[in-house]
């Protein structure tokens, strides 16, 4: 009898510890600290970015600050891209009343400095944040066109730009039908082409190089698809 006491006691602390041990959910994070988690991660996600290319026109992308740079970038990527999923997974997208434009292309960045399928996930959710107005429809159509740059697909609305080290210079990656890419900017909102590149890389857009470097990349794909 004693050992059958013993043995329903000894159940009872096991199971007792088995409750007291079960996790408890976090909860979302609170107004105040959704803006300071966001200042946050901007500044770590985007100070050694902008050193890092600092240093890639002065010292070249094997030198050491350079390298140096890159190392803490993608150290503060994983950190701050969970932290973006978990607001993203359990509060959906934040109102752009508490968060600003700052905190929408705080989250928008990381998601674009991800992988290609963690953009795919977040891509319905940036659409619909677009449609209820709370989010610029710019840092949507980058998502979209980086999922294409990433899948070796011809960009849709001109937002990529690539280093190609054969002429050691940056250009625009391939576009699908560059003649009509103004109306598809258009159509969502988005001013020309040439206009964007120019303000925000001080790039040249040349329809007519733009049309020979999609006919070739297209070549290339045909090709290499036989």
């Amino acid at each position: 009898m004693k050992i059958i006491l013993l043995f329903a006691f000894s159940l009872f602390i096991t199971c007792s510890n088995n409750s007291q041990s079960t996790e408890v959910p976090t909860p979302p994070p609170t107004v105040e600290n959704l803006v300071a988690i966001l200042d946050t991660i901007f500044r770590t996600e985007q100070e050694p970015i902008r050193l890092r290319d600092s240093f890639l026109k002065t010292h070249g992308d094997q030198s050491k600050e350079f390298l140096e740079q890159q190392e803490i970038y993608e150290r503060n990527h994983a950190i701050n891209e969970k932290k973006i999923r978990a607001i993203l997974d359990k509060s959906g997208w934040p109102d752009k009343e508490i968060i600003g434009e700052r905190g929408n292309r705080t989250i928008c960045n990381v998601i674009q400095h991800a992988k290609n399928d963690i953009r795919i996930k977040y891509l319905p959710m940036m659409k619909q944040a677009v449609l209820d107005q709370q989010l610029n429809p710019q840092l949507l159509v980058r998502a979209e066109d980086r999922i294409a740059t990433e899948r070796g697909d011809p960009q849709i609305y001109g937002g990529q730009m690539k280093f190609y080290p054969e002429t050691k210079s940056f250009n625009v990656w391939p576009v699908l039908d560059p003649v009509n890419i103004d109306k598809r900017r258009a159509a969502i909102g988005l001013g020309p082409i040439a206009e964007f590149l120019k303000n925000r890389f001080d790039f040249e857009w040349n329809l007519e190089e733009q049309i020979k470097r999609t006919e070739a990349f297209e070549k290339q794909r045909t090709q290499e698809k036989k």
